[in-house]
């Protein structure tokens, strides 16, 4: 083996590790988002969750000043809007109108969904096994959600527009993932990740606080940004939503899709589900039976199968 096929062995390890520890934060998110919705809506939620990542962000793009042409622009632009405030209010929107199994378990679509846009629209390539790992992980990440049992905090009936919105977040999420990938190609992944944090912060901030302004002249005043009344519970938990579980993730995540196929990192996103699960058996009581055991070991198996397997196609992207 040779010094260049070591190094870039090295650097698709490091890729998939970053993909997976990205994930597995994203699956905290959650809970944070819940002990903040408990006191706020989902705008003001959202909003602030992206303000405390702005402010991780802000020293990345001040020291990694770029220029852009007019088309990364275009695509900047096209990716944040995507990204942040459609993506997220969205998402957020359905999980209110529908269940905590239900929405977990239309987010362990994602995968299948990114490998075939990746392959549609990126032209990156998946052979047969790489196929089947990826719909194996999928239907793991069904498992353990089927698995659990609902606990006695568990409230709510799953809808149909519920379930219908948080899949429509997920095809947002596959614009901005292979539209940062496009942009990772010429820009390094984290002054990517922080400007799209940013543009997308300030496009979530006018489309939420702008109805504010226009209160004297609307029939119905728009609600104020609460602050007074916040617990420190609920700032702790916004703040780490928006560090960790936002600003950190999307570095890690678009660190490592830049040096590995965003097709085959997309195995990783099925963690976020499963480890959500996890946490409702901790917080709400349920209980994990043999179906969720039997789909971890799938999620895990389809992890060690994409990562392991010998002469893998590299990203056609520039690595720093």
């Amino acid at each position: 083996m040779t010094k260049l096929n070591i190094i870039n062995r090295r650097r698709a390890f490091l890729g998939y590790g970053a993909c997976a520890v990205a994930s597995s934060l994203w699956g905290t998110g959650f809970y944070f988002g819940r002990l903040a919705l408990n006191e706020m809506s989902v705008e003001y939620m959202v909003l602030y969750r992206f303000l405390f990542a702005c402010i991780g962000m802000l020293p990345v793009a001040v020291i990694s000043r770029v220029r852009l042409t007019g088309r990364e622009i275009r695509l900047l632009l096209i990716s944040a809007m995507f990204g942040i405030p459609i993506q997220f209010l969205i998402q957020f929107h359905g999980l209110a109108r529908t269940t905590v199994s239900h929405a977990s378990l239309m987010v362990g679509s994602m995968p299948v969904l990114l490998g075939v846009a990746a392959a549609i629209f990126a032209g990156e390539r998946l052979d047969r096994i790489g196929w089947l790992a990826l719909v194996g992980s999928t239907v793991g990440a069904a498992l353990i959600v089927l698995g659990g049992h609902r606990g006695p905090a568990a409230v709510g009936e799953p809808t149909l527009i519920g379930d219908l919105m948080v899949v429509a977040s997920l095809c947002t999420a596959l614009s901005w993932i292979l539209l940062s990938k496009k942009l990772m190609q010429t820009h390094s992944p984290p002054v990517v990740t922080a400007y799209t944090i940013l543009i997308g912060t300030v496009m979530l901030a006018v489309w939420i606080l702008g109805p504010l302004l226009l209160n004297p002249w609307l029939p119905n005043n728009a609600q104020p940004m609460p602050f007074a009344h916040v617990s420190t519970t609920a700032w702790v938990a916004l703040a780490i939503s928006g560090i960790a579980c936002t600003a950190t993730t999307t570095l890690l995540w678009n660190w490592g899709i830049h040096h590995v196929p965003a097709s085959r990192a997309g195995v990783f996103l099925n963690i976020e589900p499963a480890l959500g699960s996890w946490l409702g058996v901790k917080l709400l009581g349920e209980h994990l039976g043999p179906y969720a055991w039997l789909g971890g070991g799938l999620i895990l198996c389809a992890a060690i199968v994409l990562t392991t397997r010998g002469n893998q196609p590299q990203p056609d992207v520039i690595l720093e």
